[in-house]
């Protein structure tokens, strides 16, 4: 060999173990036959590397190559000398065209190429390793399907279930049932896998995406995890005060609106907002809308009439 293996994997001739592997792991990766398909150069590339890594990551070959460089290999002496190295695990010889190395020995028993790029990534007939059988053509996935349901406001907050129709090949009609998650938003999506069109040729059929539309409610209102409700109240329950059986998305509760209670004065109920299954919940924002009732309207008119004109609580108004 008259290869440079320090240069071909990148790291100085003084490089750890450690230093050297991940070296090796990330050129590995990216020159791969499975990551480069039909690039000769990219698996001479990977051939290259492979060699490196075969004698710098055995410390007593490193050693050697160290002290006799190219010529290291001759040095081994006849008969065993380093012909071992080559090693019958990875399922090739000589001629296997990546260097044979045993991926066991850097995985563990059991390990394998799938170990370093994780199971996509596999070391079938074409990805340069000899004695591999050729992989199979994997059959195309079918086409996704896309539907949209208009779920009411409270399951939206609650969860449920909804029944949709899908007509299928051949005009035949299906009914499925779909499961809400309580605190979906407007516009989400929910992926039923499977439920797309079937593969042309046996593979695994699509997926079916259902964009889900939450309808408006006509007091409550969704802002992120809090909700907010404007709650109609008369000018007696808010100059008097009152307490009012309120319907919640989590049951009846007793609400008290405080004397003197204008428009706009907010009052907040802590953890009575949106629940999500991971535990996140917000709070439940009351916002009072008076509302004049023709009776207090003619109590008003009266009564204004006995108190007089307001201008005094203007006087000092100026701009």
């Amino acid at each position: 060999m008259s290869s440079d293996y320090y240069s071909i994997l990148g790291v100085s001739k003084g490089a750890s173990e450690k230093e050297i592997q991940k070296a090796y792991r990330s050129l590995a990766h990216k020159y791969h036959p499975d990551m480069n398909p039909d690039n000769k150069s990219a698996a001479e590339k990977f051939k290259k590397v492979q060699e490196a890594y075969d004698t710098l990551g055995d410390s007593e070959k490193r050693q050697m190559y160290d002290q006799y460089g190219s010529q290291y290999e001759k040095m081994g002496g006849q008969g065993g000398g380093w012909s071992g190295f080559r090693g019958a695990g990875a399922g090739g010889g000589p001629d296997s065209g990546v260097g044979g190395f045993d991926f066991s020995d850097l995985f563990g028993q059991g390990g394998g190429f799938s170990d370093l790029f994780g199971s996509g990534v596999g070391g079938g007939g074409n990805s340069g390793f000899g004695g591999g059988q050729p992989r199979p053509e994997r059959s195309p996935r079918g086409a996704d399907l896309t539907h949209e349901i208009t779920i009411p406001f409270q399951t939206s907050i609650k969860g449920g279930e909804v029944a949709i129709q899908l007509r299928r090949a051949g005009n035949k009609q299906e009914t499925l049932t779909v499961k809400i998650p309580a605190g979906i938003e407007n516009g989400k999506k929910i992926r039923l896998k499977g439920q797309g069109s079937p593969s042309p040729r046996g593979g695994q059929a699509g997926n079916l995406l259902i964009t889900v539309v939450v309808a408006d409610h006509p007091f409550y209102e969704r802002q992120g995890l809090h909700l907010l409700l404007k709650l109609p109240i008369s000018v007696k329950e808010a100059v008097l005060g009152t307490k009012i059986d309120l319907q919640t998305p989590h049951g009846i509760i007793s609400l008290t609106i405080p004397p003197m209670t204008s428009s706009g004065k907010k009052l907040r109920l802590k953890g009575m907002g949106v629940k999500l299954p991971s535990g996140k919940v917000g709070d439940l924002v009351v916002d009072p809308q008076i509302h004049l009732l023709e009776e207090e309207g003619q109590n008003l008119a009266s009564l204004a009439e006995r108190l007089g004109p307001g201008d005094d609580l203007r006087s000092d108004l100026i701009w």
